[in-house]
């Protein structure tokens, strides 16, 4: 059952909408007024903070919950339900689907890695960059949440997204890591046929004019990349948290909770994340596991697999995978290797 719809609690999406506009005035107009190099340190504090906003939502989501639902149960007269039980399922759910998106996202900090080493964007610049990424990447997934809500009412389309989950971890598994040559994309071609490109890093802007004409600088071509991936990979993300839970609320203000922090966490992780050689594997054993659920686990527990346990199961994968990297690997990779 889904108890917070868009059409009927379309001032708290909107509500919810203008807080993130809010927030991401002041990092850019604030606290990332002038460009400067993100250390580690700096990366680390913005990543607890946009955690311990995710988690301080999720409780006060869970007692508005309570009070809703109270309401609905004494209006509706329904006996037997618990308002408290079904608003702690929902902040559960809210818990794993914001651990999913947050682990999937390691993808995109891999193509970072790749999109700013191509096109050799400065450490300096590459939060400007980033920031409108997400900017964009907030956007595309508010639309296809929006599509999936309905979508995902059709048993069929469910299925369909199942199997291309268990697909998608299984070929991560199956496939060697490699680094892509970006010099054979096909949008990148297209992009210099149909755009003057200039390829020297101009400051932090996106456009320049030159000879009176304006051309594109690496940055926005590097922008257009990081925005493409992003949409590849929702493609994953989005259908994957909806096997989680069915309100669209959840999904929607989860990812928009992963998708703040990753900017951050791109700089806190760009060091290391070359080290953690079997996450992978973790993150193909995730959504091989909601693939499952998708298809058929959900059927044989009456709809809804327990979200403890799923959590619990996501949990164990994430941390076998991370701790593996550490005991069992001891040789250095190429920090831009991506993986897919």
């Amino acid at each position: 059952m889904v108890y917070f719809t868009i059409y009927d609690y379309w001032w708290f999406y909107l509500g919810f909408v203008a807080f993130v506009a809010f927030v991401l005035s002041l990092d850019l107009g604030v606290f990332h007024k002038k460009a400067h190099v993100v250390s580690v340190g700096e990366a680390a504090i913005w990543t607890t903070v946009w955690v311990s906003c995710a988690l301080i939502f999720n409780i006060l989501f869970y007692y508005y919950a309570v009070y809703v639902l109270s309401e609905r149960a004494s209006l509706m007269q329904l006996p037997g339900f618990d308002p408290e039980l079904a608003a702690k399922h929902l902040a559960m759910e809210f818990t794993t689907g914001f651990l999913i998106e947050k682990a999937l996202a390691i993808d995109n900090i891999f193509i970072f890695a790749v999109v700013f080493s191509y096109f050799g964007i400065p450490r300096l610049y590459q939060h400007r960059v980033l920031f409108w990424g997400i900017f964009g990447a907030l956007i595309f997934r508010g639309i296809f949440i929006a599509i999936g809500a309905e979508l995902m009412k059709i048993q069929a389309v469910v299925i369909f997204f199942g199997v291309l989950l268990f697909a998608t971890g299984v070929r991560i598994i199956l496939t060697r890591e490699k680094e892509p040559d970006l010099s054979k994309n096909f949008f990148l071609r297209q992009m210099n046929r149909l755009f003057r490109i200039e390829h020297e890093i101009k400051g932090d802007h996106f456009f320049i004019k030159k000879d009176k004409k304006t051309y594109l600088t690496p940055l926005f071509v590097a922008l257009i990349f990081i925005e493409l991936s992003d949409i590849l990979f929702a493609i994953d993300s989005v259908p994957a948290i909806f096997a989680i839970t069915k309100e669209p609320l959840i999904v929607f203000t989860s990812n928009v909770f992963a998708i703040l922090g990753l900017r951050s966490m791109y700089f806190f992780l760009s060091g290391v994340i070359d080290k953690f050689k079997y996450i992978k594997f973790g993150l193909a054993g995730v959504l091989m596991f909601v693939g499952l659920k998708m298809t058929f686990l959900n059927d044989l527990y009456k709809g809804h697999f327990p979200i403890w346990l799923s959590l619990l199961i996501i949990v164990l994968i994430l941390t076998t995978s991370i701790l593996a990297s550490i005991f069992l690997d001891k040789k250095p990779t190429s920090s831009t290797k991506v993986l897919r």
